[in-house]
This record gives C-alpha cells, sequence and structure tokens, in this order.
C-alpha cells in the first residue's frame, strides 16, 4: 500500500476538484492508487472533474520546423525550471538549434534526436548538459514528433507554449491551419470514434452506469441514458465529432467532408503537460537566479 501522503491528495485534489477529507479516504480505499481514486470518486459523484489531460507546471518552448518542399514536419518541446530562463537568448538559441537539428537529422523518435550531432562535436544530450552548466537551471529536451509524408503537413503555434501539428489529405493549407487551431483550443485525443480504445469505453460505460444507479429509473432506461453519455464521451474526445470552434453549428468532420478532405493524424504539444513542478514565489525564483549567476 502505498503512502498516503500530502503531496498525493494535493494532486488528487487538483485533477478532481474534490475536497480534502473526499480525496483522502478515498486514497485510502484504492491502498493509494490514484488512478483507482479518481474512478472511485467518479463512480460516487464526488470528483467534479476528470483533468487526466495534465496540468502544465514546467516552463519552456514548443519548436516547430518545416522541410522547404512541404514534406517532413518536426515538434520538438524542450524544458526548462523557470519562465524567466525561457525569455533569455542562451535558452531560445538552444530551442532553435534543437529543432533544426531535429529537422535535418532524419530522427524520428526522442532518443535519436538526442544522439544526433550538434556544433561543436556535442550531441543533442551533450549539448543539454552544456545549456544547464551554462545557464545554471535544469534544462530537457523531454519530446518530438516527425510527419514524413507527401500528404498537407500544417501546424499552428499559440505563443510558444501550445504547438498542434496536422496531416490532412485533401482540402486546402488554410482549412489544415483552422483544424490545427481547433486541436490547440479544443484538446481532442484522437481523430475519430474508431481510434478510441474499446477499453476506455467500457470503463466510461461502467463509471456513466454507477451514476445512473441512483436514479431510481428502470434498467432499460437506465441503459438508454448511459448509450446517451457514451455518445456525448466520443463526441467530445474526438475530432471528428467535436463542433468546429469557428462554426459551433457544424462538426469538423463535416467541415472536412465538405471540403473532401480527411485527418491523416494530428499531435498536440503544451509545454509541461503532465510534468508537477514545486512552485516557486517570484521572489524565491530572483534569488535562485542570482545565486545561479553568482556560480
Amino acid at each position: 500500500m502505498a503512502q498516503i501522503t500530502a503531496a498525493l491528495v494535493k494532486e488528487l485534489r487538483e485533477r478532481t476538484g474534490a475536497g480534502m477529507m473526499e480525496c483522502k479516504k478515498a486514497l485510502t480505499e484504492t491502498a493509494g492508487d490514484i488512478e483507482a481514486a479518481i474512478e472511485h470518486m467518479r463512480k460516487s459523484g464526488m470528483a467534479k472533474a476528470d483533468k487526466k489531460a495534465g496540468r502544465t507546471a514546467a516552463e519552456g518552448q514548443i519548436i516547430v520546423k518545416t522541410a522547404a518542399d512541404g514534406k517532413r514536419l518536426v515538434m520538438v518541446e524542450v524544458n526548462c525550471e523557470t519562465d524567466f530562463v525561457t525569455k533569455g537568448d542562451d535558452f531560445r538559441n538552444f530551442a532553435e538549434a534543437v529543432g533544426e537539428v531535429a529537422l535535418n537529422s532524419g530522427a524520428n523518435d526522442i532518443d535519436a534526436l538526442l544522439a544526433a550531432p550538434m556544433a561543436e562535436g556535442m550531441n543533442v544530450a551533450e549539448a543539454t548538459k552544456a545549456l544547464i552548466a551554462k545557464i545554471g537551471e535544469n534544462s530537457a529536451v523531454r519530446r518530438m514528433v516527425a510527419y514524413n509524408s507527401d500528404n498537407l503537413l500544417v501546424h499552428y503555434l499559440h505563443g510558444s507554449r501550445i504547438g498542434v501539428a496536422v496531416e490532412m489529405e485533401g482540402g486546402s493549407a488554410e482549412l489544415a491551419r483552422d483544424i490545427a487551431m481547433h486541436i490547440a483550443a479544443s484538446r481532442p485525443q484522437c481523430v475519430s470514434e474508431e481510434q478510441v480504445s474499446a477499453d476506455l469505453i467500457a470503463k466510461e460505460r461502467e463509471i456513466f452506469t454507477a451514476q445512473a444507479a441512483d436514479s431510481g429509473k428502470p434498467a432499460e432506461i437506465i441503459a438508454k441514458m448511459v448509450d446517451g453519455r457514451i455518445k456525448k464521451f466520443l463526441q467530445e474526445i474526438t475530432l471528428y465529432g467535436q463542433p468546429f470552434v469557428k462554426d459551433m453549428d457544424t462538426t469538423v468532420a463535416k467541415l472536412l467532408d465538405r471540403a473532401g478532405a480527411k485527418v491523416i493524424g494530428f499531435t498536440r504539444f503544451e509545454v509541461g503537460e503532465g510534468i508537477e513542478k514545486a512552485s516557486m514565489s517570484f521572489a524565491d525564483e530572483v534569488a535562485a537566479q542570482a545565486a545561479a549567476a553568482g556560480n
């Protein structure tokens, strides 16, 4: 049984919106298993929301690069500890250089990228260590995705914190960019219902059934209610099922169908999602930077 720490209770509170005592009780009943606790709380109605998409806790930058012929697109997340460092030339120049290496090296995953050569005889992993020594703050090239295709490859950057890459067959670059902007705003998990795992649907059906059990309605009515909620759930998490952000009266699927276009795949990166980072006050951050500068 995992120890029920204050940090574990805090994480469960942030992910569910429930009270401290409810979180502690759920963790106790599930032997410290936070995912099981979330499912238990949803079934009992204690959780206000399941924020599984993850919190943005780390700092950094999303870099996107596209080949001149449009047949290769790469997206990379480079992280550091503080927002202060993301604004500095050392970090920004490093992130841009890593993006160029990702584009031109042919690397298609993070391991290949870290092993790819950079300037001064170092590979990306070694250059990252050199950056850490220079700026006095932990940094990492966390993840990357590469698209190599004759289809339309388009990206959208919301500032430097959210990046979306889209591969689309048919349609126009303008439409693909609109789809990328939609993905940035609406956070779909996959393209269509066919890509949703049967296990996830079964789990949601179990949760919805447990939530409806207290309604007192006949079993056949509950079954219809659950079917309706599953349908809504699938619309919410799939790109094709979501209302298009620029025209909420039409779905993305209908928009693409009218244009004779098809989304082959997409990737959405948000800086620091899923990474928990200790909070630091502005004064502490300045003090940390001053200490680093003095070393």
